[in-house]
């Protein structure tokens, strides 16, 4: 009697187990489980996890067992190094909902599933202290975006082959206007550009391997009339994220001199896609060969030039010397500046680093030659291909290309906690 008492006891225990309400996630992770597994089929593969989202590191080993559990449960044995077959799962979110992204790899073929997790789940708010970045779609179309500029109520957009000039419709951007740049640059294997204002804030100038664009607008009865000119040029580039106000002074003040917009122009290798290190006016330091630049502001006035180096390495040149920037080994070769308003008013953001089919974007601030975390990382439904700062400094764009191939252009901005 005892012992069928204790099996009674047990057969209770397991029923309540049975009954017990499911994880947070469970569901999301049987999903990807499925998906993984009808790419996969039966047999065996590595498996690891990349967290980019808010939620807590200590719940990784709770949903990568869930997973395995999942896989098993489907004929996938998740086993060591030794599999030809791997899966890649990225946790990640943006202000709209998570979403978490597997890349299924046989040998040389990969594919990608994804599934969203529930709404309900709600994202915990950033740490005190910390800003939170939010993106918004601006665009998507099937080509690729070198750089996009909103002008004279009109989206423009820097392609590798073509400047395309959008006007504002009930429905969305549609296309005004295409300028073709065939025969007239040379494509490289990853295109390079940028536009900015013109000087009178009616226009726009492009920049372009070998080549200069001007854009002009004047009111036309039917709507606005774009004229294009290019032509060949090997001048040096502005550089798009080092043109920074400094913060107003009141009118007739002495330092009202000192806090003229500092601009400094890079030279660009068309052959190599990369610029030289050569720039005007000089820093004080011979720099190196570098993708990406941005000038940070300084309390005295003066700027520190920030560089993505063609060698990986992300330095800093301040007061006539050039050092190594500590923090930096997850960026990617894009960053720009953005004037958020918050902590010390002015944050770099930078992009993941290495390709992957859900990219990242987070805030950093530079007090000195360290790299300071100030967000969480702000995922990106594809991979980032560049960024630059609106003309204000108060929001950045980024290119992305999804995973489905096409090109969005995303705005990204900061709220303070």
């Amino acid at each position: 009697m005892r012992r069928l008492g204790l099996i009674a006891a047990m057969a209770s225990l397991l029923g309540l187990a049975a009954g017990a309400a499911p994880g947070p996630w469970d569901q999301p992770a049987a999903a990807l489980a499925g998906r993984i597994a009808d790419i996969l089929g039966p047999g065996q593969a590595r498996l690891t996890i990349r967290n980019l989202s808010s939620i807590p590191n200590e719940a990784i080993p709770v949903i990568q067992r869930a997973l395995e559990q999942d896989l098993k449960a489907r004929g996938v044995t998740v086993s060591g190094a030794d599999s030809a077959n791997a899966v890649r799962v990225t946790l990640s979110e943006n202000a709209r909902n998570r979403l978490w992204v597997a890349e299924v790899s046989e040998g040389d073929d990969t594919q990608v599933a994804m599934v969203k997790v529930a709404a309900g789940q709600a994202q915990p708010p950033p740490p005190a202290g910390e800003l939170l970045l939010r993106s918004e779609l601006v665009t998507t179309g099937p080509e690729p975006v070198l750089a996009a500029l909103n002008s004279a109520n009109s989206l423009v957009m820097l392609e590798p082959g073509a400047i395309v000039i959008d006007a504002r419709a009930p429905q969305g951007w549609q296309e005004q206007k295409r300028v073709s740049l065939d025969g007239q640059t040379p494509i490289a294997r990853d295109p390079r550009g940028i536009l900015m204002p013109s000087a009178d804030g009616a226009g726009f100038e492009a920049w372009l391997p070998g080549a200069h664009c001007t854009g002009s607008v004047s009111q036309a009865d039917a709507g606005l009339n774009w004229s294009v000119e290019c032509s060949l040029s090997d001048d040096p580039w502005p550089l798009a994220s080092a043109i920074m106000p400094q913060s107003p002074p009141q009118a007739g003040s002495a330092a009202m001199a000192e806090n003229a917009p500092l601009a400094l122009k890079a030279f660009y290798n068309a052959a190599r896609n990369y610029f030289t290190g050569v720039v005007s006016p000089g820093v004080g330091v011979d720099l190196p060969a570098f993708y990406s630049a941005a000038l940070i502001p300084r309390a005295a006035g003066n700027g520190a030039l920030l560089l993505d180096g063609i060698d990986g390495k992300v330095e800093l040149a301040e007061n006539g010397s050039l050092g190594a920037v500590a923090g930096t080994r997850d960026w990617g070769s894009d960053l720009a500046v953005l004037r958020s308003g918050c902590g010390t008013g002015t944050q770099i953001l930078a992009s993941g680093s290495g390709e992957a089919v859900s990219d990242s974007m987070r805030a950093f601030e530079l007090p000195a030659l360290e790299a300071v975390p100030v967000s969480p990382p702000l995922a990106m439904d594809g991979t980032v291909t560049a960024v630059w700062s609106a003309p204000d400094f108060k929001s950045v764009y980024a290119a992305v290309r999804t995973p489905k191939n096409q090109f969005e252009v995303v705005r990204v901005s900061a709220l303070c906690n």
